[in-house]
């Protein structure tokens, strides 16, 4: 009997070597060794001792996949075709008012690797069980190994009490909810721009904390780390610094492109400049991506344009609604050169668990970074 089950898991490796995959093939269902199309939406990649580890929301089917019933996925890889599933990293749990409860909202984790304590830290973002998308959390897990299971820490609002770095003095002045409401009710679009911009709900959440949504994390050359959400009200991105264990923040953080509604954010860096891709803000529905450069991650964003070009014959759907999707990574190819892989999700509200992805090239060409469409590629692309 044993010998049979030896023999059956040796036949079954063979018949998945025979049909190992040596391309990419964007929006097309993507198995994992088990033949079963990959779960791990919202994703990121990290690279650690040779192999790549995908992490993403575990979906299941029909409308109740919007919320976490089972955790985050991961899966492991030596060539980024082909994928392991190594089970779920992080449960969620059967206990009533667990921050992390069966029946939440888990989205877009992330895992760095944090060298000062030989473990791995995942950050993402928390909705609490039954109230939508009004806790705005951040949460925060840890594993001492990169396929888990992780340890679930805590979830917050981030930088409670602390004022951005740039934001001017004259309006570094807390507003009550009251005020901030009545100001809103009164204020035409483009009166309320100019609110946005002076932060109005930064000043609003400064004594509990600011909103965290759709984030990424990001660790710099030298090591520093970065944690880049969705806040005040989805309005302005803030990218904020991460303590030396990656497990808390600074207090240090920057507002990004107040007022421009951008989520979804990944970031790369390329040649000492930090490109960053964003949607706007539609729901699950897909919208023009943006991208912005900086010389400083905590310094002033660029404006590009959107930085995608081509068009994905599956669903006849061009640059100008981002092929369909939305960005959740862009992760660089290890051992090449201005490579890197800008991944997005192709939601389906209806049935999550088919939702599809998309793995373009991107390319920093003149200062800006360039995702291509394309219907098959593998990364020879790279070495053109």
């Amino acid at each position: 009997m044993k010998f049979q089950i030896t023999a059956m898991a040796v036949l079954a490796g063979f018949v998945f070597s025979l049909n190992a995959a040596d391309s990419f093939k964007p929006y097309v269902k993507k198995p994992d060794n088990n033949g079963v199309h990959l779960n791990a939406h919202g994703a990121g990649v990290m690279h650690h001792d040779g192999k790549y580890y995908l992490y993403g929301e575990h979906k299941i089917a029909g409308r109740a996949g919007n919320k976490a019933h089972v955790g985050v996925h991961c899966y492991s890889s030596e060539d980024l075709y082909n994928w392991k599933d190594e089970g779920i990293a992080l449960k969620v749990v059967e206990k009533e008012g667990h921050d992390i409860e069966k029946g939440c909202i888990i989205e877009r984790p992330k895992v760095i690797y944090n060298e000062m304590n030989d473990n791995f830290v995942m950050w993402f973002h928390l909705e609490l069980k039954g109230q939508g998308y009004s806790a705005a959390r951040t949460g925060l897990a840890v594993s001492d190994n990169p396929t888990g299971e992780f340890e679930y820490i805590r979830s917050f609002r981030p930088n409670a009490g602390q004022w951005p770095i740039h934001f001017p003095k004259k309006w570094q002045k807390p507003i009550s909810e009251k005020k901030f409401n009545k100001l809103k009710e009164e204020s035409d679009w483009d009166y309320w721009l100019t609110l946005l911009e002076k932060g109005i709900v930064l000043r609003r959440d400064f004594k509990e904390g600011q909103m965290s949504r759709d984030m990424t994390v990001f660790v710099d050359d030298n090591g520093k780390a970065y944690h880049i959400h969705s806040s005040e009200d989805n309005s302005t991105l803030h990218i904020s610094e991460l303590t030396d264990d990656y497990q808390d923040f600074t207090g240090r953080y920057t507002r990004a492109r107040p007022g421009g509604y951008n989520e979804a954010p990944a970031l790369c860096k390329y040649e000492g400049s930090y490109y960053l891709i964003a949607s706007g803000c539609s729901g699950w529905a897909p919208n023009t991506a943006r991208s912005f450069r900086a010389s400083n991650i905590m310094g002033e964003w660029k404006a590009l344009g959107n930085p995608c070009k081509g068009k994905n014959p599956h669903n006849d759907i061009g640059s100008i609604k981002t092929f369909g999707g939305q960005s959740t990574y862009i992760l660089p190819v290890e051992g090449k050169r201005n490579a890197f892989i800008a991944m997005f999700d192709v939601w389906r509200p209806s049935n999550q668990i088919d939702s599809r992805y998309m793995w373009l090239p991107a390319k920093i060409k003149d200062n800006e970074i360039v995702v291509e469409w394309q219907t098959e590629w593998d990364l020879s692309y790279f070495e053109e």
